[in-house]
Order: C-alpha cells, then sequence, then structure tokens
C-alpha cells in the first residue's frame, strides 16, 4: 500500500528526511555521475532525488501513483508531475534513458506490470535504478517513516525480481547507515555513519539501490515447415 503523498512531503520536511535526502542523493550521484541529455523520469515519490537533475538532464518527469497522490512539483518552477497508473505509463515504446524507482516497488499492488512498463519504456542503452527499504535495515522496523512502509527487500530479492522481470542487475549500493531519529547529535554525525557502514556494515543499510540494464533478445529465427509439393503423373496415353 502506497504512503499518502502528503505524509511524504511532511517527512521530507524534516530534519530527519532532508539527512536522509542528502545521503541517498550522494549515492545516486556515484551511480548517475552524468545525466546531460538524457531523458529522466522518476516513479513513485522520486521528486526529493530529481531535483539534482532539472538542470542537466534534457527532460525530468515525477511520474506519482494514482494510488498515492500527487503533488505540484517544483514549487518555484513550471509544474513537472503526473498522476499515473504505473502499470500503464503514458509514454513511448523505448523513449526514456533513465527511470528511477522510489517508494515504488515495495508498495505497488501491481510490481510485474510495472516493471514491464519500464522495461518496455526504457531505450536499449537505458538504466533502471531501483530503491527500496532493506529487509535487514533498522529503517525497515520502524514505520515512522516511509521506509517502514511496504514490503522490504534483500539484495539478492531484488535482483531476482529484477531478473525474472527481464532486467540485468549491473551495480548494486547500500545507503542510510544512520538511525531513523530525530536526534540532533545523531544527525550531525550522519556523513561518519554512512562512512563506517560502507565499509563496515553493508548488510545493514537503511535501503538497498540496484542499477539494472533492460535485456534484448534477438528474435528466434522461424522454423520453416516443409511444403507439402505436388507431383503430377503424366495423363494416361490414349489407345
Amino acid at each position: 500500500m502506497y504512503s499518502d503523498v502528503v505524509d511524504l512531503r511532511d517527512f521530507y520536511e524534516t530534519s530527519l528526511g532532508q539527512v536522509a535526502t542528502r545521503m541517498l542523493r550522494r549515492r545516486l550521484r556515484q551511480l548517475w555521475p552524468d545525466v546531460a541529455g538524457l531523458r529522466l523520469i522518476g516513479l513513485g515519490y522520486a521528486s526529493p532525488y530529481l531535483r539534482p537533475f532539472l538542470g542537466e538532464a534534457e527532460r525530468v518527469t515525477a511520474f506519482m501513483p494514482a494510488a498515492q497522490g500527487v503533488l505540484h512539483w517544483p514549487k518555484e518552477g513550471p509544474n513537472v508531475t503526473a498522476l499515473v497508473d504505473e502499470a500503464e505509463l503514458p509514454l513511448q515504446d523505448s523513449s526514456i534513458d533513465r527511470i528511477l524507482l522510489v517508494h515504488a516497488l515495495e508498495c505497488s499492488e501491481q510490481i510485474r506490470p510495472m516493471l514491464a512498463e519500464c522495461w518496455r519504456a526504457l531505450a536499449g542503452g537505458g538504466r533502471l535504478l531501483v530503491m527500496v527499504p532493506n529487509r535487514r535495515g533498522i529503517w525497515a522496523r520502524l514505520d515512522r517513516t516511509p521506509f517502514g512502509a511496504g514490503h522490504p527487500y534483500t539484495p539478492a530479492q531484488l535482483s531476482k525480481l529484477l531478473r525474472d522481470a527481464a532486467f540485468t542487475p549491473v551495480r548494486s549500493a547500500a545507503a542510510l547507515f544512520i538511525p531513523p531519529t530525530a536526534s540532533r547529535m545523531v544527525l550531525s554525525a550522519a556523513g561518519a555513519w554512512e562512512s563506517v557502514g560502507e565499509r563496515w556494515f553493508t548488510t545493514f543499510a537503511g535501503v538497498v539501490l540496484i542499477e539494472a540494464t533492460k535485456q534484448i533478445y534477438a528474435k528466434p529465427k522461424p522454423i520453416l515447415e516443409a511444403k507439402r509439393r505436388l507431383v503430377y503423373r503424366p495423363a494416361p496415353t490414349a489407345i
């Protein structure tokens, strides 16, 4: 079940939400360092993570599922959000270079149709990046944040799900090692928590990230069945 869009907005306006955004943006930038000239879509509630790409990518759009709701974004400019059915994206085939799923996969009741739509919309060299709560992390165990909602995944579970949907996982990462607390002392040391966690405690990260490409199979050569050939007998000679 999706979180309400207002609750998501309110979380990301808190101190904890802003720290989480900063940590995940940093990891996202490491995976996607250059999006110049690319068409980028966020599905779920991805707007906090799309902002750095607004001035770089050719096009940035935030798709928000109907069950979640939609808000105008960004506040300071023309709206680039749209309310969609995640199983029927309003996109042409092979028209998008990057798709970012945040607060989407773990909440959707149409997981396979949504992934099939992402596969259809991605261009041949396109990339899908999925952010989900880590099943082994503390963030998935507490419902005071959006990362405590929905179905969490381990890296192995997420990788298998993507492979079953005709994607090829190419890179994985982990983020959010800081505890989900409002303590100013803890939040001020977020950078240190991330550095230590990335080096020693990746299993217990709050969020799992996997980047994948679409698998494209060659069309099999049709098997031609042998056709029956008619054999003509000469007409009998009249006696």
